[in-house]
């Protein structure tokens, strides 16, 4: 496999995880976190460090937009529920320093 073969399999990939999180807006970032230790707000961080490390001029809130398909804050205002108890305690207990 030559290294652009590899590059746009892992885009490819990448595009592939972004749409179905898209399309799974019920699942909410706590449960991503407490589960597999990243949620999208992750993935925006680590599309906006890409972004930077190619020299890229990506905000904070584009990286988020590519990820979430909308502005962060219409996303919150649609689908994020408050965090049960559980799954604050499950986080907290994950995240212990």
């Amino acid at each position: 496999m030559t290294e652009q073969e590899r590059l746009e399999l892992e885009a490819a990939a990448f595009r592939s995880l972004v749409q179905h999180l898209r399309s799974r807006p019920d699942v909410q970032n706590i449960d991503l976190m407490n589960l597999a230790g990243f949620c999208r707000n992750c993935l925006s961080k680590w599309y906006k460090a890409a972004a930077d490390d190619l020299g890229l001029d990506v905000t904070p809130d584009q990286a988020r937009e590519e990820i979430y398909g909308m502005p962060y804050a219409d996303w919150k205002a649609k689908y994020q529920k408050e965090a049960s108890a559980s799954q604050q305690a499950a986080f907290n207990k994950a995240n212990k320093e």
